[in-house]
């Protein structure tokens, strides 16, 4: 079968531990003998990480600035026992913080679903993927103790001079706490972009939630620049496209959504989406059947990966010798959701088809009772019997015969 063409190049970020591995695997087995692409690799595990002082994750980042299409493994976050097992230099940033800061962007959280992976909620049948507006709120808060009675303000001083403000929070009379947060019409703005264009993207409605009738002023602000930038720069678009744009109380909307079968982008503010991501990953059955997908206001830039981690507890049963049972389909939708974006921007019919065809077989070989541990768990209990699941080769070569099999009825 002649190699479908990738026409410009995507940008490969390498990763840590057993996703690496699985990683290398995806690559031999699925992507690489059916696609002719131009690879820019850049190996951002933690060993050359530490060896380049972290450049090589600045230096990842621009190139995906270059390229628009960026395909990231998962990769380690160094706490201090990590610091002490690689001998690293320091606590190196999170690679994904360090990506997300030069890019922008949002990320969002979709899941994959298999009819045969029960879900909580059962009404889910289509996807209900969060937009989380990951930048300050109660992240880059200012949290204090208040060691007694006395008056709590928030002062404004104006860069330049000028009048400040004061803002009396609270008259206490014993001891309490306080706390000061913020968030940036421009921050805000690029969330909203980045939200209407992956709802233009995937053809799902956007839904905007905030609790601006407690939060009148911070939320309301939220509300108002996705409806003045919707009007402005959405509507029409939407229109077209059969699709629409609301803005709902945070109470409301996840009422709403219990209720609803999925097939929507929810806008979150950053607590709202560090929690709801959770949830609708748990909804739907599994955290290893959910996509990650950064993407940058310019509707164009986008970086790939799976929702997950590098998998510790099996890489450790890998190096002494065992065999696993670890579940690479996020990491293979990594690399779809990479391929078809660029066949978008590159208008190859071909390669989209591709991505979607490898998706399709991931989907159909769990639905015909061929899956790895994690998903049998959620289907027969805490012991599957035997037979019940495959390790993690035995199931990427089940997907590389099924992938075969379904380009050959397609030439």
């Amino acid at each position: 079968m002649k190699k479908i063409k990738v026409a410009r190049p995507v940008v490969e970020l390498d990763g840590d531990e057993m996703t690496r591995i699985i990683w290398q695997m995806i690559k031999d087995k699925l992507i690489l003998p059916y696609v002719d692409v131009d690879i820019k690799y850049f190996d951002l595990g933690m060993e050359n990480r530490d060896k380049t002082e972290d450049k090589v994750t600045i230096l990842a980042a621009k190139a995906i600035q270059e390229f628009d299409v960026g395909i990231k493994c998962a990769t380690i976050t160094p706490d201090e026992a990590r610091v002490k097992e690689f001998k690293l230099k320091k606590m190196w940033k999170s690679p994904n913080g360090t990506i997300r800061n030069i890019l922008g962007g949002t990320v969002f959280r979709a899941p994959i679903i298999c009819n045969n992976v029960p879900r909580l909620v059962k009404n889910w049948t289509r996807p209900i993927v969060i937009g989380r507006h990951a930048h300050a709120d109660q992240y880059k808060a200012t949290d204090v103790r208040i060691p007694g009675a006395g008056t709590l303000k928030m002062i404004f001083e104006p860069k330049g001079g000028g009048a400040a403000s004061t803002w009396e929070i609270n008259e206490f009379t014993g001891a309490g706490i306080g706390m000061g947060m913020f968030n940036t019409d421009e921050s805000i703005a690029g969330f909203a972009k980045s939200c209407f264009e992956y709802g233009l993207m995937i053809k799902y409605p956007v839904y905007l939630s905030t609790k601006n009738t407690i939060l009148k002023t911070y939320d309301g602000r939220f509300k108002d620049i996705f409806q003045e930038l919707f009007d402005k720069e959405y509507k029409a678009k939407f229109a077209a496209a059969g699709l629409t744009y609301e803005h709902r109380l945070i109470d409301d909307m996840v009422a709403s959504v219990l209720k609803w079968d999925g097939g929507v982008v929810w806008a979150c503010k950053n607590y709202d989406g560090d929690v709801q991501s959770d949830t609708v990953a748990q909804g739907f059955g599994s955290l290893g059947l959910m996509t990650s997908v950064l993407m940058c206001p310019n509707g164009r830039t986008i970086e790939t990966e799976a929702a997950h981690g590098t998998v510790t507890r099996h890489y450790r049963e890998h190096q002494e010798g065992r065999r696993t049972s670890t579940n690479p389909i996020a990491s293979i939708y990594a690399w779809t959701q990479g391929l078809a974006h660029r066949g978008k921007l590159d208008e190859t019919a071909d390669v989209i088809k591709f991505a979607h065809a490898l998706e399709k077989v991931c989907v159909e070989t769990v639905e015909a009772g061929k899956m790895t541990k994690d998903l049998a768990v959620t289907i027969h209990g805490n012991k599957p019997p035997p037979g019940s699941y495959l390790y993690t080769e035995d199931f990427l070569d089940a997907l590389a015969k099924g992938l075969e099999a379904k380009l050959a009825t397609q030439h």
